[in-house]
C-alpha cells in the first residue's frame, strides 16, 4: 500500500523551512501532497495560483511531490487523496501544543489519519512565512529564506 502524506498549510510564501520538511518527509512516505489551503478569512500576500506555481517550481524534478489547493477540512482532503498521514513541521513548543490539539481533532474526525510531527532543523526555527513577508515588504533581502530556485521576482508576480 502506498504511503501518502498531506502537508497542509497556507505557504504564503513557501520557505526553506517548508522545503526541508518535505524533503525529510520523502524519506518516510511514497508520495507527499503539498496542500495549499484556501482560507477566505485570511488576508493573502500571494494568491493561491502564485503559491502553487512557486512550490511546483521548487519540486519540478521530484515526481512524488504533488502540489494542489484545497478548502474545507484537512481530513476530508486526506480521504479524497487516499492519504493516511498529515505532516506538520514544528519550530517551537508553542507550535507543538497547537498542532497536537489539531492532530487530536483530526484523529477524532477520522481515526485512520495519523499526524506526523517533524522538528525543524535548528537553523530554520526562526523562519516563518510571516517573517519572510515582513522582510520582503520592507525592502529587505528575503532570498536567504527562500528555496534555492525561488527568487524575489517570483514573489512579485
Amino acid at each position: 500500500m502506498e504511503r501518502i502524506a498531506i502537508f497542509p498549510g497556507s505557504f504564503d510564501p513557501f520557505t526553506i523551512g517548508h522545503e526541508e520538511i518535505v524533503k525529510r518527509g520523502l524519506k518516510m512516505f511514497d508520495k507527499i501532497v503539498i496542500a495549499v489551503g484556501i482560507n477566505a478569512v485570511k488576508k493573502e500576500f500571494l494568491d493561491v495560483d502564485t503559491r502553487i506555481a512557486i512550490i511546483r517550481k521548487v519540486f519540478e524534478d521530484v515526481d512524488n511531490v504533488i502540489v494542489m489547493s484545497y478548502s474545507g477540512l484537512t481530513v476530508d482532503f486526506c480521504e479524497q487523496m487516499g492519504a493516511n498521514f498529515i505532516i506538520r513541521g514544528l519550530r517551537t513548543a508553542a507550535d507543538f501544543e497547537y498542532e497536537r490539539a489539531v492532530g487530536q481533532a483530526n484523529k477524532a474526525m477520522d481515526s485512520s489519519v495519523e499526524t506526523v510531527f517533524l522538528l525543524t532543523s535548528p537553523e530554520h526555527t526562526f523562519i516563518s512565512s510571516t517573517i519572510v513577508r515582513d522582510i520582503f515588504m520592507n525592502g529587505g533581502n528575503a532570498n536567504k529564506f527562500l528555496p534555492t530556485n525561488v527568487t524575489i521576482e517570483d514573489l512579485r508576480r
